[in-house]
């Protein structure tokens, strides 16, 4: 990776699952050892937003809980743990002026800051980018998400950035990740593959609706995406809501991540040492507001 470069990237996956398994799911299931534009999802939409950036995909560390995607509060921690090594390794290896985490739950995200605030590197993560770039391109925004424990744990996501004023909602399309258990065949895999197939989607037509929804019912004037397994879903709703007549931009966390850090980069900004201090800062403020 060369030095003079102005955009030097990591792609941090939250996780890697085996290649060979009931429970895989698209670009987090591919061999190790596959290309890098086979292993990003939605490579289609995302590698435009990485001609100008030399860039490498981590591999993803394998999850501590399990063979499945993430979903729980407990699941998510231990996500957390195993990428937080990652990020170091890739933050000291002095190679990468950002580092680009994956996934839509962004686990890791405060701490993976911390470390490369300390090391110089830009870290972006999918929900911060996609919801803060929300509002700057309207008053409010809603986001698709898969079902469940997952839209509990977004909304938590939410407190964390204090972005509850700006958040009208979180929807649903009715689908999870596969996880032990689960006996339905009618799969969100199932349904991405569909779509990418032209065919019919009842995730694409639900997400649109519930897209709909969240504008005329929710107050919503910008749509994002939860979980990572949704982003797919992106140009389906824009041009879906466009159809029904809504001017209403739609972001993913792929691109929204990618072209933060290049913004912070080109700025030439990280961090605050004062959010993002280390164990001894030279300076640091004997009161703490809240």
């Amino acid at each position: 990776m060369s030095e003079s470069s102005k955009f030097r990237f990591i792609l941090i996956p939250p996780f890697h699952l085996p290649d060979q398994d009931e429970f895989t799911v698209p670009a987090y299931s591919e061999p190790s050892d596959a290309p890098r534009e086979q292993r990003l999802l939605n490579s289609d939409f995302v590698l435009k937003h990485l001609d100008d950036v030399e860039w490498e995909l981590h591999p993803g560390a394998e999850p501590p809980y399990g063979n499945w995607s993430v979903e729980t509060r407990e699941e998510f921690a231990y996500a957390a743990t195993a990428r937080i090594e990652c990020v170091r390794e890739a933050c000291q290896s002095g190679k990468y002026n950002a580092a680009i985490l994956l996934g839509g739950g962004e686990p890791g995200f405060m701490e993976a800051r911390e470390i490369g605030r300390e090391h110089g590197v830009v870290v972006t993560a999918n929900a911060f980018s996609q919801m803060y770039l929300a509002t700057l391109l309207g008053d409010s925004f809603s986001i698709i998400d898969i079902e469940g424990v997952h839209n509990v744990y977004y909304r938590d996501l939410i407190r964390t950035h204090q972005l509850q004023h700006r958040c009208r909602s979180i929807r649903s399309i009715g689908y999870s990740l596969p996880r032990p258990g689960d006996t339905d065949p009618d799969t969100l895999t199932a349904q991405c593959e569909a779509a990418a197939r032209g065919e019919k989607s009842v995730a694409v037509e639900r997400a649109i609706d519930q897209a709909e929804a969240a504008i005329v019912e929710d107050g919503a004037e910008v749509i994002t995406l939860g979980c990572s397994m949704t982003f797919f879903l992106q140009p389906f709703i824009r041009d879906g809501l466009k159809a029904r007549g809504w001017d209403v931009p739609v972001l993913e966390g792929y691109t929204a991540s990618i072209e933060l850090a290049k913004l912070m980069v080109g700025l030439g900004v990280n961090a605050s040492g004062l959010s993002y201090m280390g164990a001894r800062p030279k300076r640091y403020r004997s009161k703490i507001f809240v």
